[in-house]
């Protein structure tokens, strides 16, 4: 259910971008958090019923990189980061979230365990940890700061070339990329709840 949830959203994104009609995006933002009750859950019950295997431990990464990786990074786009340096920005989160979550699972067994058999920490921030971008750009939208109404926060900067042109960012998807590049620490440890 979680990958169905962030399937939805990214439908809800292109739903959005071809129709205009916030209640598309409402959506689209809305079902990456239902996305992380799915996730949750599916770990209660796996630890629950005392039964793991690398099949579910694999669907669940995968789940995760659609929810929290994929469906952000089109959500960003449709709410007005279209440049071609912030796509650049969009798909450095996405394939980042992508190792993270590879790494996780070939190094899960070497982080030390707590007395209950489950991980410290965190190497680097867990990919759901992008529902905060999410959140933020709830924010975005709420207040209007999207393409085709107030317009992105920070505005449009070319770096080089003409306005208009493979040069221009909005400075804001650089948070993407900071974003991204805490996913894939080696040395960032974030303690489990």
């Amino acid at each position: 259910m979680n990958g169905v949830c962030g399937s939805f959203s990214i439908f809800s994104s292109a739903q959005y971008l071809l129709t205009s009609d916030d209640d598309y995006l409402w959506w689209a933002l809305a079902l990456p958090l239902a996305g992380l009750m799915f996730d949750f859950l599916d770990g209660k019950v796996a630890r629950w019923r005392k039964s793991t295997s690398m099949l579910g431990q694999e669907l669940d990464s995968l789940a995760d990189l659609v929810s929290f990786g994929v469906a952000p990074a089109v959500l960003a786009f449709a709410v007005g980061l279209r440049t071609y340096l912030d796509t650049v920005c969009l798909t450095g989160f996405i394939c980042c979230g992508l190792a993270r979550l590879a790494r996780f699972n070939a190094t899960v067994a070497l982080i030390p365990k707590d007395a209950g058999g489950k991980a410290r920490y965190f190497e680097g921030l867990p990919i759901p940890s992008s529902l905060g971008l999410v959140s933020i750009l709830s924010y975005w939208v709420r207040q209007g700061w999207v393409e085709g109404k107030e317009g992105i926060p920070g505005g449009l900067v070319t770096l080089w070339g003409q306005s208009g042109g493979r040069g221009d960012i909005h400075p804001v998807s650089v948070i993407f990329g900071l974003w991204a590049a805490a996913m894939v620490s080696k040395t960032l440890r974030v303690p489990k709840l």
